[in-house]
């Protein structure tokens, strides 16, 4: 305080100036501190922020610290005690010093508690570049500034309810209460809204006189009431009913208010009678419109499950007859093409047995083979047929799709034939796929051939491959999951397909073709035969703007193995040390013919007709170099078991598995062991030699 004392009252030369000083400085000093309202003195300096960028408080009385709640003030700049707001008050304060016009403003202290009317003003002179600062508490003043705002909001909200009221003519009297002497000043429209004779309204009269026409079943809540605002005090307002001189009973309201002394005495109930009976009669109105609005709404939640039940009843119906119409579809094209498979078959033998007993051995040969070829096509059908459902069995190995490719190609351009180009681009890099190449194969030609009937004038095709990887929102628009594919697809420059043809280009028998010119089955055995595999495909045209077919298969993590094996050799390979192998099947007919060829390729043969009878044979003493069964076989165990079963006594026992129709995890889901295989029925006598003899050598 000294300090900034002596910049305002500097000393002088004059011989009594020092005791002067002291004396003006003890002056300023009590009067300072006497100060109730806070009061501080800044003085600005130039800061790292610039010139006048932050001021130190100089000094400051008792009051500073009650008022701002900001304790030790001296000796501390502002960008200690308030880095955060220090710009904006540097700004406010620089502003007086500069001009030299005094502010005033309020502001709220947390720290106090209070708001607080701030003033400030330049100490000349302005060279000393500091400001007083003068906090003055107006807590008490906004408090008033308050209650005064919530009570003219009150009184405004009591005066627009009289006013609308008596706009309405709802109030029909008014009464005043003496609460210590118990004594009623009621007006005349009071007396007559209580059937009271209006001369008596000049008298005062009690409690229990304005009340003796309220409805016997009312009194006794109006009594709590009235019992219950005079205890509290404040508003009052109670709905009630009372008889006029009609004899009938009115609904009215009382609304009024309790006013208490400063000890808590009861003194005063002024209040009016409003008529609601109109507006009872409204809510009642309403509420019975609610009531049946419930009702309805129960009653159409009822209608609406009906009708919802009926529906669903109605939509199963449809499904049912579209499956019936599918089922139908599928059976009618079923027996449409077996039928005449097995007329092939059967005219054969009948023709090939008739010349026989005829001697004319010369034309038995075109019979055979006509019915070989019927049995060769009716069992490509089967295979279609399961491929689509997703039931044909499979042997998927680690495969090299662009070496599959660049194998193909050559035949499949002389499928198409010389009128239509075929381009191969086989992407770089390209990820191994878990699949069973022979399948593949036939699939990738039935998209070509597809695309060569799409192009009746030529045009091209372009078989392409990619790796993909396959996000979540991809997977979900094609039905397919995360992770990382392959791709195989297969481009034509033809007529393409309309999207209602696109829809239906997977479902079984469908087509476009004229009779006899395809069976409907391609596309959907493709489908089929991706998603066994664990992939998808889908189509991609626009009419008169091509087509593109993409087969999608999971990526192999591994290496892919060396060429397989060509198993379907012409000559038949015969035994070379009198091998033994057993055969299990339960079909008498099955197991005469491989008996007959093994009999008589050289092989020793024994026979079971279950999986009983084979176990047996296998944990034997006997000697048994293969083992020939069925996947699907009677006693308890199918082939897979069995097989497994015997290798616990014969370890490294080697396994051909011949199937009709066989589930994938039967047989291992396409993972067989080592030394294992299957060979799906029908099959060539030639292929059946090849697989035992690769097996008994390997």
């Amino acid at each position: 305080m000294e300090r900034a004392i002596s910049k305002t009252f500097p000393m002088n030369d004059a011989p009594d100036s020092e005791s002067l000083r002291m004396s003006a400085l003890a002056r300023y000093h009590a009067l300072f501190n006497a100060i109730d309202d806070g009061f501080c003195i800044i003085e600005f300096f130039d800061g790292p922020h610039g010139p006048l960028s932050d001021y130190l408080h100089v000094d400051a009385n008792p009051g500073y610290e009650r008022h701002s709640g900001i304790a030790n003030i001296v000796g501390k700049t502002l960008r200690d005690i308030d880095p955060g707001d220090a710009d904006r008050w540097i700004e406010l304060y620089g502003t007086v010093l500069r001009t030299g016009e005094p502010t005033r403003f309020e502001r709220y202290f947390r720290g106090a508690g209070r708001h607080i009317e701030v003033s400030a003003a330049r100490v000349e002179p302005a060279s000393l570049r500091q400001v007083s600062v003068l906090f003055r508490d107006i807590s008490a003043r906004k408090r008033a500034e308050s209650a005064l705002r919530a009570s003219e909001a009150l009184a405004r909200e009591n005066v627009e309810r009289v006013r609308l009221a008596l706009a309405a003519g709802a109030i029909i009297g008014t009464w005043f209460w003496d609460l210590p002497n118990d004594r009623f000043s009621v007006d005349e429209a009071f007396a007559r809204a209580f059937g009271l004779d209006p001369a008596r309204s000049r008298d005062h009269l009690s409690l229990s006189q304005v009340t003796e026409n309220v409805h016997p079943d009312d009194r006794a809540g109006l009594k709590a009431a009235i019992e219950a605002v005079i205890a509290r005090g404040g508003r009052y307002a109670h709905q009630y009913r009372v008889r006029r001189a009609d004899g009938r009973y009115y609904w009215i309201e009382a609304s009024g208010r309790v006013d208490h002394a400063p000890d808590g005495t009861p003194l005063s109930f002024p209040g009016v009678v409003l008529d609601v009976e109109k507006r009872r009669a409204v809510e009642k109105e309403r509420d019975r419109a609610a009531a049946s609005l419930r009702a309805l709404n129960e009653t159409l939640e009822q209608r609406v499950a009906e009708r919802s039940a009926e529906l669903m009843r109605a939509e199963e119906q449809l499904r049912q007859s579209q499956k019936m119409e599918a089922v139908g579809q599928l059976t009618g094209g079923l027996a449409h093409d077996f039928n005449n498979l097995l007329a092939g078959v059967s005219g054969s033998l009948q023709l090939l047995s008739i010349r026989l007993s005829q001697g004319r051995i010369a034309d038995v040969d075109k019979y055979v083979v006509a019915a070989q070829g019927a049995v060769r096509r009716a069992a490509a059908l089967t295979h279609r047929l399961l491929a689509f459902s997703r039931r044909q069995t499979l042997d998927p190995r680690p495969t090299d799709v662009n070496a599959l490719v660049n194998g193909m190609t050559e035949l499949i351009q002389r499928t198409v034939g010389p009128g239509i180009r075929v381009e191969s681009v086989g992407a770089t890099g390209l990820w191994p796929a878990l699949v069973d190449s022979g399948q593949l194969e036939n699939a990738l030609l039935n998209l070509c051939i597809n695309a060569r009937d799409a192009m009746p004038d030529g045009g091209s095709i372009t078989i392409e491959t990619a790796n993909k990887w396959i996000d979540a929102r991809a997977a979900q628009s094609h039905d397919m999951p995360e992770g990382q594919f392959l791709s195989l697809c297969v481009t034509d420059t033809g007529t393409g397909m309309t999207p209602d043809i696109v829809a239906k280009a997977f479902d079984p028998f469908f087509t476009t073709k004229p009779i006899g010119m395809g069976t409907g089955l391609g596309l959907s055995m493709i489908y089929g035969f991706a998603k066994q595999s664990g992939g998808q495909v889908r189509i991609y045209s626009e009419a008169g703007q091509g087509t593109t077919v993409c087969i999608y298969l999971p990526r192999f993590y591994g290496d892919v193995d060396g060429d397989p094996v060509d198993q379907d050799e012409t000559a038949i390979p015969g035994a070379e040390t009198g091998e033994t192998v057993l055969v299990v099947d339960d079909e008498p007919s099955v197991r005469m013919l491989i008996t007959d060829v093994l009999e008589e390729l050289g092989y020793a043969v024994i026979e079971a007709t279950d999986s009983v009878g084979g176990l047996k044979l296998l944990q034997s003493n006997m000697r048994i170099d293969l083992l020939i069964s069925d996947v699907g076989l009677p006693g308890g165990m199918n082939g897979r078991q069995m097989a497994e079963a015997g290798r616990q006594a014969r370890p490294g026992l080697k396994v051909l598995f011949i199937t009709g129709y066989a589930e994938n995890s039967v047989i291992g889901n396409g993972r067989l062991e080592p030394g294992m295989q299957v060979l799906t029925k029908p099959f060539a006598l030639e292929t059946l030699a090849a697989r035992v003899r690769q097996l008994v050598e390997g």
